[in-house]
């Protein structure tokens, strides 16, 4: 099965994406190239069919429409653990003009040290008596939370890191230097004095790369989960229309539990699911048939055997980087994989002529979740969990192989296509 999924699109794509907003910018983008259309919560759809798509903050759902009732969806997250600004940003410390960070989601923490950050996110502002709002992409350094020196530390085997004392950004020598918020603004064309809020997060803006001796890895930062956004949205572009309903489904707040008003565990997807029947002149009753008809693959990045700890990982499983799709399983339902979807996605990696491999976590580690489990449970979807092998996963900047990115999207295209 062909797709245009590439190693080197993959950076480009999370390059242009420091934030989940802008994953849902870059994605609408290449969706309206496309030829989709977007459709909007507040408005009436009347009988619109075809391909379309809607934003809801950080999410986002794309769909091109079949006649059968089912719907084959792929799933994901486009958040990623980071440092993200406080409501009172602005403070000093030691003399220094600091900004006030706190740990989004799993992040780990030493990852971030010593690192060149921008910001990303989007502020709210006033407009006359209304607000409206803007994304906000600082890519040149701005902040940096140092490493303490080996020499302050007690037995120099480093620090233990405090999330409230420890992760804050150095932004200025100047204690009475520039207030962050506003700087942000002028940055982003906004009169300081009228943003009301804003979701601002820190980025390390060193650009993703090809590495090792024959550029067989790609080290990039949010590769969990960006890597999924982009091979899902290669599949959902790269695909042939199909009688039933294929569909990319992008859920912010993954990593932090996933209940928001745009997470997995909101009305989101239902909603979007039931209009897109009520828009083919369906009833209520054909939704809930469609909901019993159809499947989804949550796609979130996996645990490669990690070759400097390689008794952290269950022993007979061994997840190889550039050794193709993973699905994984957990008898504790930490991830929603079942026997059935099981063979629904060997049949897909199958066809589309790549491997599979088998992901079971060590029965004494505490396992993560995704948003497999939280959709099967909301929604009834026959749900398996699925992802692509990597290093690293929840650092700054994470690794894995270029040649999974296109055999991954290969499956997910051929699982969109699957009847």
């Amino acid at each position: 099965m062909k797709t245009t999924a590439t190693a080197e699109g993959l950076g480009a794509f999370i390059d242009a994406s420091p934030s989940p907003f802008h994953v849902c910018a870059t994605v609408a983008a290449e969706l309206a190239a496309a030829g989709y259309t977007r459709l909007f919560e507040d408005q009436d759809w009347g009988q619109a069919t075809g391909r379309n798509y809607v934003i809801r903050g950080g999410s986002i759902i794309a769909w091109d429409s079949g006649d059968d009732k089912g719907f084959r969806i792929v799933g994901g997250h486009t958040d990623s653990p980071n440092l993200r600004l406080k409501q009172r940003p602005d403070k000093t410390s030691a003399g220094l003009g600091m900004v006030a960070l706190e740990p989004y989601g799993g992040a780990w923490l030493n990852s971030w040290l010593d690192r060149d950050l921008g910001l990303s996110g989007r502020l709210a502002f006033r407009v006359g008596s209304g607000v409206d709002h803007v994304l906000v992409h600082v890519t040149e350094p701005v902040l940096r939370v140092p490493q303490l020196a080996i020499h302050l530390s007690d037995d120099r085997k480093g620090v233990s890191l405090d999330p409230q004392r420890h992760v804050d950004g150095l932004w200025s020598l100047d204690p009475d230097g520039p207030d962050i918020l506003d700087w942000v603004a002028s940055y982003a064309g906004v009169a300081p004095g009228s943003v009301l809020g804003w979701e601002l997060m820190t980025h390390d803006v060193t650009p993703s790369r090809l590495i090792g001796a024959e550029r067989e890895l790609l080290s990039a930062p949010r590769l969990d989960n960006q890597g999924t956004c982009y091979a899902g949205l290669r599949a959902l572009l790269d695909g042939a229309p199909s009688a039933h309903t294929r569909m990319l489904a992008l859920f912010d707040h993954e990593e932090v539990g996933s209940g928001s008003e745009r997470g997995a565990a909101s009305d989101f997807l239902g909603t979007i699911v039931e209009r897109i029947v009520l828009a083919r002149g369906g009833s209520r009753a054909d939704y809930l048939a469609a909901m019993a008809a159809s499947v989804c693959a949550s796609g979130d990045m996996a645990h490669a055997t990690h070759p400097n700890y390689p008794e952290r990982h269950e022993p007979s499983h061994r997840i190889t980087i550039n050794g193709g799709p993973v699905l994984k399983v957990n008898q504790n339902l930490r991830y929603a994989s079942d026997a059935v979807g099981e063979a629904l996605f060997a049949v897909a990696c199958d066809t589309a002529g790549v491997p599979m491999q088998r992901y079971t976590h060590r029965a004494d580690l505490p396992c993560g979740s995704t948003i497999g489990p939280i959709t099967a449970s909301r929604t009834g979807l026959t749900t398996i969990d699925v992802g692509a092998p990597q290093l690293a996963m929840h650092s700054a900047r994470e690794l894995m192989g270029a040649a999974d990115v296109p055999m991954y999207s290969a499956a997910l295209q051929a699982f969109l296509a699957a009847s």
